[in-house]
């Protein structure tokens, strides 16, 4: 069981992988330099779109597995095309990506809510199967960075592409997870995700809310203009200098339960939100001269950015979660982080830099531009590391 589901993991991150942190490279390669914020904004658009989906089909009517292949099947189709709208026009580039991610950012929730139904022990046990997921975003980057030096070309868009379809045909053979409400007629409520909200909410899952909003939106800056930043600052293959990240994401992965049981979920976080400060105060103190040791350090503290932060917070809510709920409650967490959060911090973020950093090659204005989400994600942090209060810690 635990093979099949972390071979799920490997291939759901190996489609995101392999495209999203080179297509800001490919779109300043084809001159699309002042639009590439467009490009981290479909992804939450999808992420706001996506809750209302699972709340209205996977919880309800279908088998999560049938769901999950049906959406990476029409996802990859969607992205294979995504390069042929590149060649007419802007805004059909954009249109066919975010047609990509309406179909992909369900899964996400999805994959995360078949894993745990079919699991005991969250703590332990889904960080194991979650490394997989890592794994295949390195081996993406690896595959279409290191091995194809494909960064500013098309050829990662069809590499995802056809991973999307692997990962549906594979969905199908998944563990059979069937719907938790027997098919009750959907409601407003539940559309919405009141129904799980309600049975979440307190006062230390409203400040966990708040704080997972409002961080996620420094954080889209990291995600839309990162890879150019390493590629400007002189860095070879930067989706490979990158995928460093995801492989030190694997270590802190697997360290996860023993940091768990010293720590506990708040200061998890908190270590999570601490090493997004760090890592943008990094990039800005290396941007006059491309200190490539600074930039690097900061590409490696990825583990603690996300593992624990976003990793922390999906078994935090999940412990929080009864079974009818639990795909409600994962796809609230996509809607408010991968939503409305990066919703937010993608247009904020692209319009500061292209305020801000008007030739990607001037490296002086990088340092500017990387103290902005620093001071944001700084402020976060204090804020949740003095109001949340946790049982369980």
């Amino acid at each position: 069981m635990q093979f099949r589901l972390s071979t799920m993991m490997f291939l759901q991150f190996f489609v995101w992988g392999a495209w999203y942190v080179t297509v800001g490279n490919y779109m300043t390669a084809i001159g699309l330099t002042g639009v590439i914020y467009w490009a981290y904004t479909v992804s939450p658009i999808a992420g706001i779109v996506s809750p209302f989906f699972i709340g209205m089909v996977a919880d309800r009517f279908f088998a999560t597995e049938k769901v999950l292949g049906v959406l990476h099947i029409l996802g990859g189709l969607a992205m294979i095309a995504a390069p042929f709208a590149a060649e007419t026009s802007a805004s059909l580039f954009i249109l066919a990506l975010l047609l990509h991610v309406l179909f992909y950012m369900p899964t996400l929730g999805l994959t995360n809510s078949l894993a745990f139904h079919h699991i005991a022990d969250q703590e332990k046990q889904f960080p194991m199967i979650r490394v997989f997921g890592t794994l295949g975003w390195i081996v993406a980057n690896i595959f279409v960075s290191a091995i194809l030096h494909a960064d500013a070309t098309p050829i990662p868009l069809y590499v995802a592409g056809v991973a999307g379809l692997v990962m549906g045909v594979y969905s199908f053979t998944l563990p059979h997870t069937p719907p938790q409400t027997g098919g009750q007629k959907p409601t407003v409520r539940s559309i919405l995700g009141l129904d799980a909200l309600e049975k979440l909410w307190s006062k230390p899952f409203a400040v966990f809310a708040v704080s997972s909003l409002l961080i996620s939106i420094p954080l889209s800056a990291y995600y839309a203009y990162a890879p150019v930043f390493v590629s400007e600052a002189g860095l070879e293959n930067p989706a490979f200098k990158m995928s460093f990240g995801q492989m030190s994401e694997v270590a802190f992965m697997l360290l996860m339960p023993f940091f768990f049981a010293r720590l506990g979920v708040k200061w998890m976080l908190v270590a999570g939100m601490g090493g997004w400060v760090l890592r943008y105060a990094l990039f800005a103190a290396a941007a006059p001269t491309g200190t490539f040791s600074l930039i690097m350090i900061g590409i490696l503290l990825h583990g603690v950015c996300y593992d624990f932060f976003f990793v922390t917070g999906q078994i935090y809510v999940d412990q929080k979660s009864t079974d009818d709920i639990r795909g409600q409650a994962q796809g609230f967490l996509v809607f408010i982080t991968y939503g409305v959060g990066m919703l937010v911090g993608a247009q904020i973020s692209g319009w500061v830099f292209n305020a801000m950093v008007p030739d990607p090659s001037m490296l002086d204005a990088w340092q500017t531009f990387w103290w902005i989400p620093a001071a944001f994600a700084a402020a976060v942090m204090v804020f949740f590391a003095t109001t949340f209060r946790h049982s369980s810690q």
